[in-house]
Formats: C-alpha cells, structure tokens, sequence
C-alpha cells in the first residue's frame, strides 16, 4: 500500500476514535507537571501500531506512548496518537493525530488528522502538502513585526523557552501557544501562523509536521538554524521570508 494513503487512512480513523472516545477519559501524569496522557492516547496508539503491522510488517515503529517497535527494514513510521492531549482532557478543540512515514532517513510521506476541525494535513516529499485535498501555501508575510508566531512549552520548564516567548512577544505582532506542535506546523503550512518554533521536542511531535511545512514552501531548521532532523530537539518552522529574522532573534 502506498505510504501516504496509509498514513492518511489511520490518521482519520484513529482521530476518529478519540473523538469517539472523549467523553470519558482517565487522565494521568507522566514524570512533568502538565504532561498528560490518557486511556485514549494508549488505545489510539494500539489502533495505529496494528494498523501499520499488517501493511508495513518490517518497518520500525516510533510511537510516543509504546517507544521503539523495532523492524528489519530501512523503514520507519513515526506516530503521535494524540498531539495535544491537555487540550484533548479539557475539551479544547485544537488535537490531532499525526502519522509520518521515513524511508532511509528521509520523510517521505506524513499526515495530521484534527477531528474536531475534520482537516486533513498530508504531504508527499516533491508532490506538495495539501488540507482536505486543497493545496497548502505558507504565508507572504516579509517582517517578524508583521507576523503572528506560534510557540509551545511544557509548563515544567516554561524557563527553557521563556525568555524566546517574552522577545518574540515584543517583536511580533501577537504569539500563541496552543498545545499542539504538529497542529502548529500544519498552520504554519497553511499560512496562518508565519512561523512556529519550539525547545525539547520529540519526533513524534514534528515529523509530519515538518513535512507538511516544506511540502507547502515552507522552512524548517533547527533553532540555531542548522539543519533540521527529526531527531533532534528543536525546531523553527516558517514561510521562510522570515526565517533569518526568527533564528537571528532565538539567539540573540
């Protein structure tokens, strides 16, 4: 089966399910304070990791919740069954699932499914990135001042990225933080944040994501403007008018 009609079929059905599923939840706390994670993110991850066995039965899989299912094949998927889940356990609309697809340590393929919204994200490296089969575009937006940012944090350690927040605060023309990375990107690739940036990130969050931004002519890299992997930790994504402008201020 082809990589991107899977990652978009699981996504939509696992989001799905957690719709489904919210009006129920056991929530508890992983080791910070305002890290969450709920019966419904487990059981979401199970459906996804089932689902990607019986297609792809030797690829590696990289789930937030279960870690590494390890595969004999150069292949791997990386999946957040539930991006944003503080969100998710109040009711806050702004969740989704997102499914990436890496052949040879490259993404290939990705998808971000937000139920509530029922928008679709999905990219196909060199096909373009597009929301419920509409082609994507990142904004046109020259100047940070000009700009609406978006970033994110765990409460625990909002002193990581405080001082960024405070700055680009003062530089731009408004900045948000709605609990959801892979949702983020996915804005940013739709050109309605001009950029996105975050500290102590996981692949899981921004592997789709970050797809999706480059796919719709966007920029990632890491926040010191090196190159980006999804590996590493932290990431700046945006139209790429701006994106000297972002890295310049994340290290000033």
């Amino acid at each position: 089966m082809d990589p991107l009609e899977c990652a978009v079929e699981i996504a939509k059905e696992a989001g799905i399910l957690l719709r489904d599923r919210s009006g129920a939840l056991e929530i508890g706390e992983k080791s910070a304070r305002g890290d969450l994670v709920t019966a419904a993110d487990r059981e979401s991850e199970r459906f996804i990791v089932e689902r990607l066995r019986a297609r792809f039965p030797t690829a590696t899989i990289l789930g937030e919740e279960g870690g590494i299912r390890a595969g004999s094949a150069d292949e791997r998927w990386i999946i957040d069954p539930l991006d944003g889940t503080t969100n998710y356990a109040h009711g806050y609309p702004l969740y989704c699932v997102s499914i990436g697809y890496e052949r040879r340590g490259h993404m290939v393929a990705g998808a971000v499914y937000a139920p509530v919204l029922d928008e679709l994200y999905a990219a196909e490296r060199g096909s373009g990135a597009r929301c419920n089969g509409h082609p994507l575009k990142v904004s046109a937006i020259g100047l940070v001042r000009e700009a609406l940012l978006c970033t994110g944090f765990v409460p625990a350690r909002y002193e990581r990225n405080g001082a960024n927040f405070a700055r680009l605060s003062q530089l731009a023309q408004a900045v948000r933080r709605d609990g959801s990375a892979a949702l983020d990107l996915c804005f940013v690739a739709r050109g309605v944040f001009d950029a996105f940036w975050e500290l102590d990130l996981s692949p899981w969050d921004v592997a789709a994501g970050s797809l999706i931004v480059g796919e719709a002519g966007g920029r990632v890299s890491a926040c010191d403007g090196g190159t980006f992997s999804v590996d590493d930790a932290s990431i700046v994504a945006s139209n790429g008018r701006i994106h000297a402008q972002m890295v310049q201020a994340l290290n000033a």
